[in-house]
């Protein structure tokens, strides 16, 4: 989005703090200090003292109850309330011109790149506005070059540092939610994904597929051709898993050692006919130099087999402990609730 909001939060905060403030100040530069008062000037500063100190504190304790574009509005709003009282209290001093800051710095913090070029730009021109009407055309265009410059580096700086740190969140992220390995959610993002597609099943009925495989005999592969050729084994299966599981809600994870879930949005037929892609997926795997693994999978459905995210991950568990019981190289399907030993096996088609 061209306006993206960046943290509301913060934001809010951010215009609260300025409008209480500003109150005060307005109150302070427009009816305590000016030598020379008249009654109509005293009661607009007054009247704008009480209207901004009430809109910062709703914007403090009250958030939710201002619409969300005034957070995108704020800084043009501010450079607007700037510049007129710049010119009512005919003040074209640095200190005062020094006030652009706020929109500057709320910019680079929490709305996009377009917005930041069109906040420096109303700036230039508010303080234009300013000095140009004030000064005398030679210290007009200084003060006018010097704030731009000014308040342009400083956009930037924050900008640039604001980028560094999206990217550092990024990296963190990744490493708290991602198995270093393979690259795919580990057992704490998957957790999490697992409860939010159990939830949207619940709330519109739909269907929950869960897949637990173990990589057969993994232990030898690593006793026989090393943990490089193991680890290669697993980043292999990962990427077999991600090419089946390729839709925008699909998830693959790693849950510790070689064993690893895949979580889809489908009824049971289309995890069976998941559980033979992701066979054939590994069975076209010619890197190994032992060949393609084994695989050993256990699916279960919600809500054919569970009605729970617990029970789902207990039922797939089960039923992938009855394909290894059964021999190995297999796919079972749950137990439906209440049934006993009529669990669908399937051995895996022979590899050439």
């Amino acid at each position: 989005m061209t306006f993206q909001l960046r943290d509301e939060t913060g934001a809010s905060r951010s215009v609260a703090y300025l409008l209480m403030a500003a109150g005060p100040f307005m109150f302070l530069t427009g009816v305590i200090l000016p030598a020379q008062r008249t009654v109509p000037g005293v009661s607009i500063f007054m009247l704008l003292t009480v209207v901004v100190s009430a809109l910062g504190a709703l914007c403090r304790w009250r958030p939710e109850r201002v619409p969300r574009i005034f957070w995108f509005l704020a800084p043009f709003l501010g450079i607007v309330l700037l510049t007129t009282m710049n010119l009512a209290t005919w003040d074209a001093s640095t200190g005062a011109q020094l006030f652009y800051l706020w929109p500057v710095l709320y910019t680079a913090n929490f709305l996009s790149r377009l917005a930041n070029y069109l906040v420096l730009t109303l700036v230039s021109a508010g303080n234009a506005a300013v000095v140009f009407v004030i000064l005398d055309p030679s210290r007009a265009v200084t003060d006018w070059a010097s704030l731009t410059v000014a308040m342009t580096l400083t956009g930037v700086v924050v900008w640039s540092l604001r980028g560094r740190n999206e990217r550092l969140r990024e990296v963190l992220e990744t490493q708290a939610y991602a198995d270093p390995l393979t690259g795919v959610a580990n057992r704490r993002s998957f957790d999490g994904e697992l409860a939010r597609a159990v939830g949207w099943a619940q709330r519109h009925h739909g269907s929950v597929a869960l897949m637990t495989l173990d990589i057969d005999y993994f232990k030898k592969i690593n006793d026989t051709w090393g943990h490089g050729v193991g680890d290669q084994a697993l980043q292999l299966v990962a990427d077999a898993l991600r090419s089946v599981a390729s839709g925008d809600d699909d998830v693959v994870g790693r849950l510790g050692g070689d064993e690893f879930v895949v979580l889809l949005r489908t009824d049971r037929m289309g995890a069976r006919r998941a559980a033979d892609e992701v066979r054939a997926a590994v069975a076209a795997i010619t890197s190994l130099p032992g060949g393609p693994p084994g695989l050993s999978i256990g699916v279960a459905v919600l809500p054919d087999h569970a009605l729970t995210a617990v029970e789902l991950g207990a039922a797939s568990d089960a039923a992938l402990y009855e394909a290894k019981d059964g021999g190995r190289g297999r796919t079972a399907m749950a137990h439906p609730p209440g049934a006993r030993h009529n669990v669908d096996q399937v051995p895996a088609p022979t590899v050439v």
